[in-house]
């Protein structure tokens, strides 16, 4: 399977080199850009931090990177900021407010790509965003898991069922064919398997672990996560949508 990670070069836009400040922002800027976005990748258990000693593994790191880099391609960088945040840290008013809500302006696009238990928590932040007034351009679920009773009992996660609430959202499922360490826990904590919702909802022959490969590996309709995230912040940043 392989990934994309290219951006066209018509897609392409340069913003300058300024960092980016919230057009509400009175203080004195030597430039002031109108457009921003923040993307959000929230790792599952054992990810940005061990988990009763396993980990930390850093699985939606390797999203995160790819998305970079293709921002930076794109010459969108000084107008996109992303952040690698912990399933724990976007649950409860407080942790959102901390980790989430003070980077945002009320008029930035804001994408939420979520791992594991980060998928299920995710999902929930996305409904809780949209309801405070912010857009949520898109949700990504990458195999989240959380439906599991052992899990909610031991992982600081939502024991409700997500709402989700995004411009768009796109669902994997991982199904391997050679299964590993991963998949076991995965299990354990009862993967979310959708049958409607999510507007683009897929399965891929991966483990668990491999959120970077679930992130830029093409689906059935030939752009992988990445693509339509990339898309949609070119839609954003000329402003149509």
């Amino acid at each position: 399977m392989g990934t994309d990670t290219s951006t066209a070069d018509g897609d392409k836009k340069n913003l300058g080199s300024h960092t980016l400040t919230c057009p509400t922002d009175e203080a004195v800027k030597q430039f002031k850009y109108m457009r921003r976005a923040a993307a959000f990748f929230i790792g599952g258990a054992g990810d940005k931090e061990s988990y009763y000693g396993f980990g930390p593994k850093n699985n939606v790191a390797r999203a995160q990177k790819s998305f970079d880099n293709s921002v930076i391609q794109a010459n969108y960088a000084p107008g996109v900021k992303s952040y690698h945040l912990g399933y724990n840290q976007v649950i409860g008013e407080e942790n959102i407010k901390t980790n989430v809500l003070q980077e945002l302006c009320k008029s930035d696009a804001v994408y939420i790509v979520g791992h594991s238990l980060g998928g299920w928590n995710g999902a929930h932040l996305s409904n809780h965003l949209s309801g405070l007034g912010y857009s949520v351009k898109m949700l990504i679920t990458l195999d989240p898991v959380g439906k599991g009773a052992l899990v909610g009992g031991i992982s600081n996660i939502y024991s409700d069922t997500p709402q989700p609430r995004a411009g768009l959202w796109i669902n994997i499922l991982a199904q391997s064919s050679d299964s590993n360490m991963s998949d076991w826990i995965a299990g354990i904590g009862e993967q979310w398997r959708l049958e409607s919702g999510p507007n683009v909802n897929s399965i891929m022959d991966v483990n668990h672990e491999a959120a970077g490969v679930m992130y830029t590996t093409a689906l059935a309709d030939g752009k992988s996560a990445l693509s339509y995230m990339i898309n949609s912040v070119n839609q954003h940043f000329r402003g149509e949508m």
